[in-house]
């Protein structure tokens, strides 16, 4: 295939996936995005095969053979549950790519740029290596937290922002003197020998910037710093299209870096926090002084309510709001939560869904289990929506959902969670919460909705507790 051809496929695969993502903007059409964005990367990848630049097909064939298996395999085992903490890890992918493909740009014998152009492929190849290696580390660093092999909470270091800063002034530092190594040709062997050194440097640097960057962010931030990883990883898949002159990889890591930035800004306004005081340090550190005071104050007495009383009390409802988070999912308890829905919807019952933004553990999660049971799009409300009507509900039931309906961060301005918009269940006459335990959230935050006069506690498995209520209906 000639140059022009792989062109032409490469504008084509571009439009699919501008068209995947205006799909991916609905729930009605994200079936439909998702064909175009899987059409779009299979002409992309076969305009690559074919293409000139390809010389070893039987390597290639291995590798990508390797690479499917496994991709194949994972996505056989994977839970939807498990969706964040794959998708967390599939970032750190593209960002040690970047750091290989960077290294691989520098060292190649065939590079043979001088002058201006010589300084805008070594800008290219810093860029690419110093993105790529934050992405990485900080990317396997929230695969720990959301899947539990790391703590949640917010490590907090003396001097953090001091330590940030250090690095950042150190990787500027560390431009500017790679960029003086081989000016020209013939320095090309000291110079590169110099100038890999100072890569290595930075890409020490930007590892553990990444690993600082990540833990310093506490559990409520999670979904932030997945749409955050997601701008990085294009933004990193966007430097290794120029340090490649690969036309396509430029789009498309742009469309990722900017839709990744715009999602985790409307992710910070939805939570009512500036993105740079994500970055620096997230929720979960609170004062000493603020925890040991919630740990004093005297919260009440929790009462209990049994599946056959909750059905009871639908029952008798006019209008039902459901609130999913992260517990449904671990429950797997989205399909009954769709079977209850209909039978209430059936006798006659007003029953929506809120859904808060960070509801889960990135951005939709919540959204995606509701499709998978197949509850209807329109009974699906965001958080804006739904929040005025709830003062006029009369049930609401909270499924495995905690800081996000959690009335500290309206009533409390020493909460870590001060400030975040929540969903205001307490205002509905009668809240359901199906819980295991009394458990803090992943924001290791108190609830003191628990304690509310008008709040009942359904203790146990999410899954066993709604197929209790349906069994009683």
């Amino acid at each position: 295939m000639n140059q022009g051809m792989v062109t032409a496929a490469y504008i084509i695969a571009a439009i699919l996936f501008i068209l995947s993502l205006a799909g991916l903007s609905k729930q009605e059409t994200a079936r439909r995005g998702n064909q175009a964005g899987i059409a779009g990367m299979a002409i992309a990848v076969l305009a690559t095969i074919i293409g000139d630049g390809v010389s070893n097909y039987g390597i290639l064939l291995v590798t990508v053979g390797i690479g499917g298996s496994i991709g194949a395999y994972l996505a056989k085992r994977v839970e939807m549950t498990q969706m964040p903490e794959l998708v967390a890890i599939l970032h750190s992918f593209v960002g040690m790519a970047a750091v290989l493909v960077g290294f691989a740009s520098y060292l190649t014998p065939e590079s043979h740029l001088i002058g201006t152009e010589r300084t805008i492929h070594d800008v290219e190849i810093y860029l690419g290596i110093l993105i790529g290696a934050l992405t990485f580390t900080g990317s396997v660093i929230a695969f720990g937290k959301l899947s539990g092999k790391v703590g949640s909470r917010a490590l907090i270091l003396p001097n953090r922002h001091m330590i940030n800063a250090g690095i950042g002034i150190a990787c500027l530092i560390l431009l500017f003197m790679f960029i003086g190594t081989a000016p020209d040709t013939a320095a090309e062997a000291s110079g590169k020998g110099m100038g890999t050194f100072l890569l290595i440097i930075m890409t020490l640097l930007a590892f553990a910037f990444g690993v600082h960057m990540v833990m310093a962010i506490g559990g409520a931030d999670m979904p932030v710093v997945i749409s955050m990883l997601n701008s990085y990883s294009g933004w990193a898949a966007a430097a290794t299209g120029f340090m490649l002159s690969n036309d396509l990889l430029i789009v498309v890591g742009a469309l990722v870096g900017s839709s990744g930035a715009i999602l985790s800004y409307i992710m910070c306004r939805a939570m009512n926090r500036k993105f740079l005081s994500v970055i620096m340090g997230g929720w979960g550190d609170a004062p000493k002084s603020a925890a040991g005071d919630d740990s004093e104050e005297e919260q009440g007495e929790v009462i209990s309510i049994n599946p056959d009383e909750v059905a009871e009390m639908c029952k008798n409802a006019d209008s039902v709001v459901i609130v999913p988070g992260y517990g449904m999912a671990v429950a797997h308890a989205q399909h009954p939560v769709s079977e209850l829905t209909k039978r209430l919807r059936d006798e006659g019952i007003n029953v929506r869904f809120a859904i808060h933004p960070v509801a889960g553990r990135m951005p939709g999660h919540m959204n995606v289990l509701l499709a998978e049971a197949n509850v209807p799009y329109d009974l699906v409300l965001e958080m804006d929506e739904i929040n005025d009507d709830l003062s006029d509900t009369d049930v609401v039931i909270v499924i495995g959902a905690n800081d996000i309906v959690n009335p500290s961060a309206l009533d409390n301005p020493n909460s870590p969670i001060a400030g975040m918009p929540v969903l205001e269940v307490w205002k509905a006459r009668q809240v359901i919460v199906s819980k295991r335990s009394m458990a803090t959230g992943y924001a290791g935050v108190e609830n003191p909705l628990f304690f509310h006069e008008n709040t009942r506690m359904l203790f146990g498995d999410a899954k066993d507790s709604v197929n209790g209520i349906l069994s009683n209906l």
